[in-house]
């Protein structure tokens, strides 16, 4: 994931302005992919998904390196696709973009941001830990803020969300699954 330190200048890290040059189109390009919406939850960014892997020059082009989020993903060919045109759109067509399964994408991944969009759209986001393959279960209802909930099918209208009612508001809701 790229993260962003403001104490670190591109001239400290890098002696050459090539390799400035470089650092710079790795931003430029990871810019873009924040205004990159995952097709099944508009408004919520590729990268505070977790799904940006890496970003890196290689021969002759980009390779911008993506990780599915299941790999039974419906969006699986189509982010691709949105991401490569959002790119060409901003100007960069020497780019090679790739969808994968490893590294195993996972919730952790997700930013607070992420999650924040996530709980805005209607969606409780994960609560639980994945290394502890532990689904865990939503910290509040996504309408009302409740935390009397209960489930309704482990499964939501993706494999990766569960399906819960809060018992507040009696508002049904999906939970998007820690893995």
């Amino acid at each position: 994931m790229i993260k962003r330190n403001p104490q670190v200048s591109i001239t400290t890290i890098s002696s050459t302005q090539e390799e400035r040059d470089k650092i710079l189109k790795r931003i430029e390009i990871a810019s873009i992919l924040y205004e990159v919406s995952d097709p099944e939850l508009p408004g919520i960014s590729i990268v505070d998904l977790g799904m940006l892997v890496d970003i890196f020059p290689e021969e002759d082009h980009w390779h911008v390196m993506l990780a599915t989020t299941y790999s039974g993903c419906p969006a699986i060919d189509v982010i691709p696709v949105i991401v490569k045109t959002a790119l060409e759109d901003a100007g960069i067509t020497d780019v090679k973009i790739s969808m994968g399964i490893s590294p195993p994408w996972s919730t952790d991944w997700i930013s607070e941001v992420g999650k924040e969009k996530l709980l805005a759209y209607g969606i409780a986001p994960p609560n639980g830990s994945p290394t502890l393959h532990d689904e865990g279960k939503p910290k509040q209802c996504p309408q009302c803020g409740s935390t009397h909930t209960s489930l309704i099918s482990l499964y939501g209208s993706t494999p990766c969300k569960a399906s819960y009612k809060c018992e507040t508001c009696l508002e049904p809701f999906e939970y998007f699954k820690c893995f």
